[in-house]
């Protein structure tokens, strides 16, 4: 049976297992999570389970939503999660999911938003090197070099430039979950995840 929870980004820090090794491991607050919805394929094209938390002020929420939630609770953010068809039948309305179906060695992936940096120059948006300092270049430490090709006059699609960088979905794989507290719903997550701190994340296992 799939697992899934939604959780919110708190800090990096160093874990030490009961070996005494130092591991770096995130901290996500995964407080428990409703089921809103059940999507079947016969009636929505897809097999899906819809999960809200958090708390929002009800004049906040959109009527739509509001009649969607209906007596369930006013909820901060609601996310899909893929399931296959055989387990539907475990899912029903109103379901809580907490952080006590995760077990120490579980492996997960992390979904989130990572942090946006703004327009920034090709040294720190792909690693370029830079031009070199010699033979009379003065400024040209961090300049792209050549952009287009001899002949052709214009610069081809996929050419990395300086440009936005981050605020993009990133998944990140095979992630170690190292421990799991059910008092204070907190996951100990071996790695780094994406986003800032408060960032909320997909957590799939």
């Amino acid at each position: 049976m799939k697992k899934f929870i939604l959780g919110e980004k708190i800090q990096m820090t160093q874990y030490f297992d009961t070996n005494g090794i130092a591991h770096a491991v995130t901290l996500v607050s995964a407080t428990p999570v409703t089921v809103t919805q059940v999507k079947s394929v016969i009636t929505d094209g897809y097999d899906a389970v819809q999960v809200s938390g958090g708390v929002r002020k009800e004049q906040n929420i959109a009527k739509p939503q509001r009649g969607h939630f209906g007596d369930l609770g006013n909820f901060r953010y609601s996310k899909e999660f893929l399931i296959n068809t055989d387990d539907l039948s475990n899912y029903v309305r109103g379901n809580i999911l907490s952080v006590e179906q995760f077990t120490e060695g579980d492996t997960v992936r992390v979904s989130g938003i990572s942090k946006g940096k703004g327009f920034q120059g090709v040294v720190k948006r792909h690693g370029f090197h830079g031009g070199r300092r010699t033979h009379g270049q003065k400024h040209s430490e961090r300049e792209p070099g050549s952009i287009g090709a001899g002949g052709m006059q214009r610069v081809m699609k996929g050419m990395r430039m300086a440009g936005r960088m981050g605020s993009e979905r990133i998944t990140v794989r095979n992630l170690q979950i190292i421990a799991v507290d059910p008092k204070t719903n907190i996951l100990v997550i071996k790695g780094a995840l994406p986003g800032k701190r408060g960032t909320l994340l997909e957590i799939t296992a």
